[in-house]
């Protein structure tokens, strides 16, 4: 069972972000993807595609639950948008057999909210926070006692005749989520039991997601086409999905609704996404960067100003596929293109000078480094 507040999904917090970026290949959900989704989230483990060593561990610790009569343990995800922390944590309750809260971290803006949200949770319940690292302190402190002793501190009455009441609450597991693991509280991290990062998924991954989706959209397709959709998927659940969502309209009005290699190619060209996933703002950034400040290095704020976008925006959505794929690196003094990026966007590399190529040493070789 899953319950939802009417409080707003996190996810829904970045529909109105400032900028023209693309949304096909944005890994933020959108408000059309909040509709689909749930259509298309694979309900248990072994329904689940890809982040292996992620399932094989909370397949584990599920069944060690089970066996003992207990809640999970606390359990934190993060990684880039889109690769599925929603969907695990619904899992999650899924394979217990248990109800999910779900809410986000700007969504509680009161102590007394998160509090009347612990103590409606039923023994073993899932409360699930997403972009837990936005929780004020006053917030984040009442979960401390929560997570530990399964116990909550309110204070009754006001003035000199206010006093502190600690309220037993019922076992329950926390699952939270993050694109920013590194603004979670140290004293936070250290409440949760385990800590999991998703990874970008693979194209097999990927093309086998598409071949779920599809068959629940009910899709014509054939493998090619699903392959060539994962490959300017980014590495992502979400964006694969939306890509299969525009390809299916493209093929229903131009391709007798065949979803063929050639008819997601056209499809995806039609959309400005190029073979490697980038759209016209991921473009944008990199000719930015080679352009206007001759390769990098250039600092987010300057970058987000050059392309009137928010820095957040920047550092959450483009960036880490732009690493992953070597295109940029980041350094101490600023974002670098390198000449896999110079090769991108088809623009020859500046010939730096001796002191040049000696600070961005590396930068020009591996996309790994």
């Amino acid at each position: 069972m899953t319950e939802v507040p009417n409080s707003d999904n996190s996810q829904s917090s970045e529909l109105n972000r400032k900028g023209s970026r693309t949304e096909t290949v944005d890994p933020q959900a959108t408000e059309e993807d909040l509709g689909t989704e749930n259509r298309l989230r694979p309900n248990s483990l072994g329904t689940y595609c890809g982040q292996n060593q992620v399932k094989d561990s909370l397949t584990i610790a599920i069944e060690a639950a089970k066996a003992r009569s207990e809640p999970l343990d606390h359990i934190l995800f993060h990684g880039p948008p889109g690769l599925g922390k929603t969907t695990l944590a619904m899992i999650l309750a899924a394979e217990m057999g248990v109800s999910i809260r779900i809410t986000s971290g700007p969504a509680l803006e009161r102590a007394g909210d998160l509090a009347a949200l612990l103590t409606s949770l039923q023994p073993g319940d899932i409360l699930f926070i997403d972009e837990i690292h936005r929780l004020s302190l006053a917030v984040e402190e009442v979960l401390y006692p929560a997570m530990e002793d399964f116990s909550v501190d309110i204070i009754l009455g006001k003035g000199p005749k206010a006093r502190d009441v600690r309220l037993k609450i019922a076992p329950f597991t926390l699952v939270g989520a993050t694109t920013r693991y590194a603004m979670i509280s140290q004293p936070l991290r250290d409440r949760f039991g385990s800590t999991f990062r998703l990874d970008f998924y693979d194209i097999e991954a990927l093309s086998q997601i598409l071949e779920r989706s599809a068959e629940v959209l009910k899709c014509s397709f054939d493998h090619d086409g699903l392959v060539e959709i994962a490959n300017r998927s980014r590495g992502t659940a979400r964006v694969a999905n939306r890509l299969l969502r525009r390809v299916r309209d493209y093929a229903d009005v131009r391709a007798d609704g065949q979803i063929t290699k050639e008819t997601a190619s056209n499809a995806l060209e039609q959309l400005e996404i190029d073979d490697l996933g980038l759209d016209r703002m991921d473009r944008e950034l990199l000719t930015a960067l080679a352009n206007r400040f001759d390769g990098g290095p250039a600092g987010l704020e300057t970058i987000a100003a050059a392309i009137s976008e928010e820095s957040d925006t920047i550092m959450d959505v483009y960036e880490p596929f732009l690493l992953k794929e070597g295109l940029i690196v980041r350094t101490p003094r600023g974002r670098v293109l390198t000449r896999f990026g110079y090769a991108h966007i088809g623009i020859e590399p500046p010939q730096h000078s001796e002191t040049s190529q000696s600070q961005q040493s590396g930068l020009w070789s591996n996309p790994s480094d």
